[in-house]
C-alpha cells in the first residue's frame, strides 16, 4: 500500500495523526527536514511543485529525477533512509503552460505527470483549476471541465510504469501556489460545493474507464479558510469551516489536503488536523526562516568584520531580485520603500526563487566562511538566534552557521510535529 494512504489509514491507531508535506527545493530546507523526520522516526513527505521542477528544468533547472537525485544526495548526507521518503508532485497539471491553450497545454501537462511517475514520485497532486487561454476568462471554469483534465492526467500516470502505488488529490477549489493575496481566496468552500465536485469528479473517473482509481483518490483539496498575505495571515477558523468538515466525514476515507498553512500558529495547525484536514502544506515559511536566519548571520558578519571581507549576503540578494523581477513584481505593489521592504521581509517570500542564483550562492558561501572564522561573541549569538539563548549562555558549544540556519527551519517544522503527533 502507498505510504501516505496507508499512515492516513492508521490515523485512528496511532499516534499519528496526520502528516506535513515539505515543497520545496532548497537544499537547507530539505536537509532540516530529513534531520527532523529522523529524529521523530516520521515519513519524510517532500514535493516539488510544476512551476519548480517540469520538463523543461522550471526555475530550479532540475527535470523531475533530478529532484529525487538531489533528495537522495542530501538523505545520504545525514543518514536517513531513503525508504522513509515520500515523493510527492504539486499542481501537476497546465499550471505552467495556462497561457497556451487546452490542445498544447494539456499534451505538456501530460508528458509533465509522466516524467514525474517515471522517475519516482508516488503522490500526485493534480491541478486543472485555472483557466487556460482557450478557455472564457469571463466565466468560472466549470467542474466538469476541471475534472474532466483532472480524469486525462490521472489516466496518463496510470499508463506509466511506477515505482509503487499512486496516490492521488484533486479538487477545483484549489489555492494558488505560494500564497494568493487576493480576497477571494478566503471563501471557505460551501459544503454543496464540496459535494457536487466530488460527484461531478467521480462521474468523470467513470466515464474515462477510471472508476477502480476512486479508491487511490486519498485527499481532496479545498478552501477552509486559510491563507497569508505580503504582512498578515488569515488564521484557521474551525467554526467557519465546521459544515465542510461534517460534509467530508460522510465520504471515508478522503481527507481534506490544506494548502498555503504557511504561518499558521501551532494550535490552528493541530486544529486542522483533527477537523479532517490530514495533509498540511508547507513550503514559504521554511524558506522564510531560512532567509530569517541568513539575515541574522549577516548582521552578526556586519558587526565583526570590516566592510572589505564582508558578503553582502542582502545586498547580493536584493540585487538578483532587482535584476530579474518576474519572481515577485506580481506580488510586490506600492511605493520604492514599501517594495524595497517586501522584497526582503514579505511572507510572500518570493526571495526563494533566487536562492540558487550563482552570485547568490557565492555570497552565501562566503558568510557561512565568514561566521565559521569569527569569534563570536555569546550575547551576539543571543540577539540575533534568541530560541537558542539558553544553550549559549550554558557555555554549550555553538554549531556550524549553517547549523545555525537549520536549527531555525526547525523552529517552523517543530509547528507541524506538533499538529500531526499527538
Amino acid at each position: 500500500m502507498n505510504p501516505v494512504k496507508k499512515l492516513l489509514s492508521e490515523t485512528g491507531q496511532t499516534n499519528v495523526k496526520g502528516i506535513y508535506s515539505v515543497c520545496s527545493a532548497n537544499r537547507l530546507v530539505l536537509k532540516a527536514s530529513f534531520l527532523k523526520a529522523k529524529e521523530n522516526n516520521l515519513y519524510a513527505l517532500v514535493e516539488a511543485t510544476a512551476n519548480q521542477v517540469n520538463q523543461y528544468g522550471g526555475y530550479t533547472g532540475m527535470k523531475p529525477k533530478d529532484f529525487i537525485d538531489s533528495c537522495l544526495e542530501i538523505a545520504d548526507e545525514v543518514g536517513f533512509e531513503y525508504k522513509n521518503i515520500i515523493f510527492g508532485g504539486d499542481h501537476l497539471g497546465p499550471l505552467v503552460w495556462k497561457n497556451e491553450s487546452e490542445d498544447t497545454a494539456m499534451e505538456k501537462a501530460k508528458e509533465l505527470v509522466r516524467q514525474f511517475v517515471e522517475a519516482g514520485f508516488t503522490k500526485i497532486h493534480i491541478d486543472t483549476s485555472m483557466h487556460l487561454k482557450s478557455d472564457n476568462a469571463n466565466e468560472a471554469l466549470s467542474v466538469d471541465t476541471v475534472g474532466r483534465r483532472a480524469a486525462l492526467l490521472i489516466e496518463e500516470c496510470l499508463k506509466t510504469p511506477a515505482v509503487q502505488d499512486l496516490v492521488f488529490v484533486i479538487g477545483s477549489e484549489v489555492p494558488a501556489p505560494g500564497g494568493d493575496g487576493s480576497l477571494h481566496a478566503l471563501k471557505v468552500t460551501l459544503k454543496e460545493d464540496l459535494v457536487k465536485m466530488l460527484s461531478r469528479f467521480q462521474a468523470r473517473f467513470e466515464e474515462g474507464g477510471l472508476s477502480d482509481v476512486w479508491p487511490d483518490v486519498a485527499a481532496v483539496v479545498v478552501q477552509p479558510g486559510v491563507e497569508f498575505f505580503d504582512s498578515s495571515v488569515h488564521h484557521y477558523d474551525s467554526g467557519e469551516s465546521a459544515d465542510l468538515m461534517k460534509t467530508l466525514a460522510e465520504y471515508p476515507p478522503l481527507v481534506f489536503e490544506g494548502h498555503s498553512t504557511d504561518y499558521q500558529s501551532k494550535e490552528s495547525l493541530r486544529q486542522m488536523v483533527d477537523d479532517g484536514i490530514r495533509i498540511l502544506k508547507v513550503g514559504p515559511a521554511l524558506t522564510f526562516h531560512m532567509r530569517e536566519a541568513l539575515f541574522a548571520l549577516s548582521y552578526i558578519e556586519n558587526e565583526l568584520l570590516p566592510e572589505e571581507e564582508r558578503s553582502g549576503f542582502i545586498e547580493v540578494l536584493d540585487n538578483a531580485m532587482r535584476g530579474d523581477p518576474a519572481y515577485w513584481q506580481g506580488y510586490y505593489k506600492g511605493s520604492e520603500r514599501e517594495v524595497e521592504l517586501m522584497r526582503k521581509f514579505s511572507f510572500f517570500d518570493r526571495s526563494r526563487y533566487y536562492m540558487s542564483d550563482d552570485a547568490v550562492t557565492a555570497a552565501q558561501e562566503k558568510l557561512f566562511e565568514n561566521i565559521s572564522r569569527s569569534e563570536i561573541p555569546g550575547g551576539l549569538l543571543s540577539q540575533v538566534f534568541p530560541t537558542r539563548s539558553d544553550a549559549f549562555r550554558s557555555g554549550k558549544s555553538v554549531h556550524s552557521a549553517e547549523d545555525l540556519v537549520i536549527s531555525r527551519i526547525c523552529d517552523c517544522l517543530d509547528d507541524y510535529l506538533y499538529a500531526v503527533i499527538r
